[in-house]
């Protein structure tokens, strides 16, 4: 997995490891920005024929402050990664285009809600952008007391073996700095080797189960699947049976 800084055209002028992105069609209003970042690119590389989608696993913040975007990029033979992984330099120029509905940009006003995350496999780079979110949320309210006052956050994350839970160091540090705000239950499913000390007390053995996901289920909680096909039609299935209204349960799938 490699993680790639873009440039959002003419705010920033360089940084180490970036992939610069010219595209003149993206209006950058406050609003696109935090679109921006909650959602994913399309990377048109000239001399690739094929479209490459990727997520977006920064938060709002960084955007804001830094004026860059971090995408995960898993290594696999599909030609854009190939690029980023094996040709992508300092400078390199791509044509960006923003899509999804996949985010969480609640307003101020907004009454507070809590989020259970689910996540299979590389489908927690957008959850993680959210939790990023959640918790810049969580800082400025506890820094100014205003904006949006945020609820709890649970991430269930599911993955075949620790050393393929990503951003687990990332996940773990904001669990720490708000423990009772932000939890996480990170599942492994064919794990062979010793769990470390340090990640053992968040781990369980075998898939993320139903009961897990309905101790969750309250009018005042939003619910975001991303994972592979059969996983996330089997949650969303579930919270539906569940009663959860529909504008409550947002997923994506790609694969």
């Amino acid at each position: 997995m490699a993680c790639a800084a873009v440039l959002v055209p003419g705010l920033l002028r360089s940084s180490s490891g970036t992939i610069c992105s010219p595209a003149a069609s993206l209006k950058l209003t406050s609003s696109a920005l935090r679109h921006l970042t909650l959602t994913r690119v399309d990377f048109f590389i000239p001399g690739v024929s094929v479209v490459g989608g990727f997520s977006i696993c920064s938060s709002p913040r960084m955007l804001e402050e830094e004026r860059m975007i971090e995408l995960a990029v898993k290594y696999t033979n599909h030609p854009p990664a190939l690029w980023i992984h094996n040709q992508c330099t300092l400078d390199s120029e791509v044509a960006v285009r923003v899509g999804g509905e996949f985010f969480f940009d609640p307003q101020p006003a907004d009454a507070p809600r809590n989020l259970v995350l689910i996540a299979g496999g590389v489908g927690i780079n957008p959850l993680l952008s959210i939790l990023r979110h959640a918790a810049d949320l969580h800082r400025e309210w506890a820094d100014k007391g205003g904006g949006y006052e945020m609820g709890t956050i649970k991430l269930f994350y599911s993955a075949q073996n620790t050393s393929e839970l990503l951003f687990k160091k990332n996940i773990l540090d904001l669990v720490n700095e708000f423990p009772e705000k932000i939890a996480c239950r990170l599942h492994v499913t064919k794990q062979t080797t010793q769990i470390s000390a340090e990640l053992k007390p968040y781990i369980t053995e075998g898939r993320i189960t139903e009961k897990e996901i309905s101790d969750h289920v309250s009018k005042e909680t939003l619910f975001y699947i991303c994972g592979p096909p059969p996983m996330t039609d089997f949650f969303s299935k579930q919270l539906e049976n569940s009663h959860v209204p529909p504008e409550h349960i947002c997923f994506e799938k790609w694969w």
